[in-house]
Protein backbone atom coordinates (compact mmCIF):
# COMPACT_ATOMS: atom_id res chain seq x y z
CA UNK A 1 0.00 0.00 0.00
CA UNK A 2 3.01 2.31 0.08
CA UNK A 3 2.52 3.51 -3.50
CA UNK A 4 -1.25 4.05 -3.29
CA UNK A 5 -3.25 6.98 -1.96
CA UNK A 6 -6.95 7.70 -1.57
CA UNK A 7 -8.42 10.77 -3.27
CA UNK A 8 -11.97 12.13 -3.03
CA UNK A 9 -12.04 14.21 -6.20
CA UNK A 10 -10.81 13.28 -9.65
CA UNK A 11 -8.68 15.31 -12.03
CA UNK A 12 -9.49 15.39 -15.75
CA UNK A 13 -6.84 12.75 -16.44
CA UNK A 14 -8.24 10.57 -13.63
CA UNK A 15 -11.70 10.81 -15.22
CA UNK A 16 -10.02 9.44 -18.36
CA UNK A 17 -8.51 6.67 -16.23
CA UNK A 18 -12.00 5.98 -14.87
CA UNK A 19 -13.35 5.65 -18.40
CA UNK A 20 -10.63 3.03 -19.02
CA UNK A 21 -11.64 1.19 -15.82
CA UNK A 22 -15.26 1.15 -16.97
CA UNK A 23 -14.25 -0.42 -20.31
CA UNK A 24 -13.06 -3.51 -18.40
CA UNK A 25 -16.47 -4.23 -16.83
CA UNK A 26 -19.43 -5.58 -18.80
CA UNK A 27 -21.95 -3.68 -16.69
CA UNK A 28 -20.48 -0.25 -17.40
CA UNK A 29 -18.41 -0.58 -20.58
CA UNK A 30 -20.83 1.57 -22.61
CA UNK A 31 -20.72 4.62 -20.33
CA UNK A 32 -20.05 7.93 -22.05
CA UNK A 33 -17.68 10.52 -20.63
CA UNK A 34 -20.28 13.32 -20.51
CA UNK A 35 -22.62 11.06 -18.52
CA UNK A 36 -19.83 10.00 -16.18
CA UNK A 37 -18.90 13.63 -15.48
CA UNK A 38 -22.54 14.36 -14.63
CA UNK A 39 -22.71 11.21 -12.46
CA UNK A 40 -19.57 12.16 -10.53
CA UNK A 41 -20.98 15.64 -9.84
CA UNK A 42 -24.10 14.04 -8.33
CA UNK A 43 -22.19 11.50 -6.23
CA UNK A 44 -22.01 12.24 -2.50
CA UNK A 45 -18.75 10.43 -1.71
CA UNK A 46 -16.05 9.44 -4.20
CA UNK A 47 -13.20 7.24 -3.06
CA UNK A 48 -10.52 6.90 -5.69
CA UNK A 49 -7.32 4.95 -5.33
CA UNK A 50 -4.34 6.42 -7.16
CA UNK A 51 -0.95 4.94 -7.91
CA UNK A 52 1.78 7.35 -6.83
CA UNK A 53 4.23 5.47 -9.03
CA UNK A 54 7.94 5.55 -8.50
CA UNK A 55 8.04 9.16 -7.33
CA UNK A 56 10.03 10.36 -10.35
CA UNK A 57 8.74 13.78 -11.52
CA UNK A 58 6.51 14.53 -13.20
CA UNK A 59 4.25 12.21 -11.21
CA UNK A 60 0.89 11.42 -12.71
CA UNK A 61 -1.43 10.09 -10.06
CA UNK A 62 -3.14 7.41 -12.16
CA UNK A 63 -6.53 6.17 -10.97
CA UNK A 64 -6.35 2.42 -10.41
CA UNK A 65 -9.49 1.89 -8.34
CA UNK A 66 -12.69 3.60 -7.37
CA UNK A 67 -15.96 3.30 -5.53
CA UNK A 68 -18.66 5.85 -4.94
CA UNK A 69 -21.53 6.32 -2.53
CA UNK A 70 -24.91 7.99 -2.83
CA UNK A 71 -26.44 8.68 0.57
CA UNK A 72 -28.67 10.77 2.83
CA UNK A 73 -25.85 10.58 5.44
CA UNK A 74 -28.27 9.25 8.09
CA UNK A 75 -30.38 6.27 7.11
CA UNK A 76 -29.25 4.86 3.79
CA UNK A 77 -26.19 4.68 1.58
CA UNK A 78 -25.77 2.86 -1.70
CA UNK A 79 -22.30 1.78 -2.80
CA UNK A 80 -21.62 1.77 -6.54
CA UNK A 81 -18.82 0.90 -8.92
CA UNK A 82 -16.27 -0.94 -6.80
CA UNK A 83 -13.65 -1.33 -9.50
CA UNK A 84 -9.91 -2.07 -9.48
CA UNK A 85 -7.70 -1.94 -12.56
CA UNK A 86 -7.16 -5.50 -13.89
CA UNK A 87 -3.38 -5.23 -13.45
CA UNK A 88 -3.90 -4.47 -9.74
CA UNK A 89 -6.52 -7.12 -8.85
CA UNK A 90 -5.84 -9.72 -6.16
CA UNK A 91 -3.58 -7.54 -4.02
CA UNK A 92 -6.23 -6.29 -1.62
CA UNK A 93 -7.13 -2.96 -3.20
CA UNK A 94 -10.86 -3.76 -3.38
CA UNK A 95 -10.75 -4.25 0.39
CA UNK A 96 -8.90 -0.93 0.74
CA UNK A 97 -11.74 0.79 -1.12
CA UNK A 98 -14.43 -0.88 0.99
CA UNK A 99 -12.61 -0.10 4.25
CA UNK A 100 -12.32 3.52 3.12
CA UNK A 101 -16.11 3.66 2.71
CA UNK A 102 -16.75 2.42 6.22
CA UNK A 103 -14.02 4.61 7.72
CA UNK A 104 -15.12 7.75 5.88
CA UNK A 105 -16.00 10.42 8.48
CA UNK A 106 -19.16 11.54 6.65
CA UNK A 107 -20.53 7.99 6.54
CA UNK A 108 -20.07 7.04 10.19
CA UNK A 109 -23.70 7.75 11.14
CA UNK A 110 -25.30 5.90 8.22
CA UNK A 111 -27.65 3.18 9.46
CA UNK A 112 -27.67 0.86 6.42
CA UNK A 113 -25.49 0.32 3.35
CA UNK A 114 -26.60 -1.47 0.17
CA UNK A 115 -24.91 -2.55 -3.03
CA UNK A 116 -25.51 -4.67 -6.11
CA UNK A 117 -23.12 -7.44 -7.02
CA UNK A 118 -22.76 -10.63 -8.99
CA UNK A 119 -23.29 -13.93 -7.18
CA UNK A 120 -19.56 -14.68 -7.35
CA UNK A 121 -18.79 -11.45 -5.43
CA UNK A 122 -21.00 -12.25 -2.42
CA UNK A 123 -18.13 -13.85 -0.42
CA UNK A 124 -16.02 -10.72 -0.92
CA UNK A 125 -18.75 -8.42 0.49
CA UNK A 126 -19.68 -10.76 3.34
CA UNK A 127 -16.45 -9.63 5.04
CA UNK A 128 -18.24 -6.36 5.77
CA UNK A 129 -21.41 -8.14 6.94
CA UNK A 130 -23.35 -7.70 3.70
CA UNK A 131 -26.03 -10.33 3.22
CA UNK A 132 -28.40 -11.31 0.47
CA UNK A 133 -30.86 -12.58 3.07
CA UNK A 134 -33.31 -9.70 3.18
CA UNK A 135 -36.19 -11.66 4.65
CA UNK A 136 -39.48 -10.35 3.29
CA UNK A 137 -37.88 -7.38 1.55
CA UNK A 138 -37.61 -7.56 -2.22
CA UNK A 139 -35.47 -5.24 -4.32
CA UNK A 140 -37.44 -3.64 -7.11
CA UNK A 141 -36.14 -1.80 -10.14
CA UNK A 142 -37.53 0.23 -12.98
CA UNK A 143 -35.39 0.96 -16.04
CA UNK A 144 -35.88 3.96 -18.30
CA UNK A 145 -33.54 2.77 -21.03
Amino acid sequence: MDNYRIVETLTESQVSDLMDLYKNEFWCDKRRREDVVKMLAATDVIIGLVDEGDGVPPRKLRLIGITRVITDFVYRAMIFDVIVKPTHIKIGLGAVLMDAVFNHPELQAVESFSLNCLQKMIPFYERWDFTDDLGEIKVMRRKNR
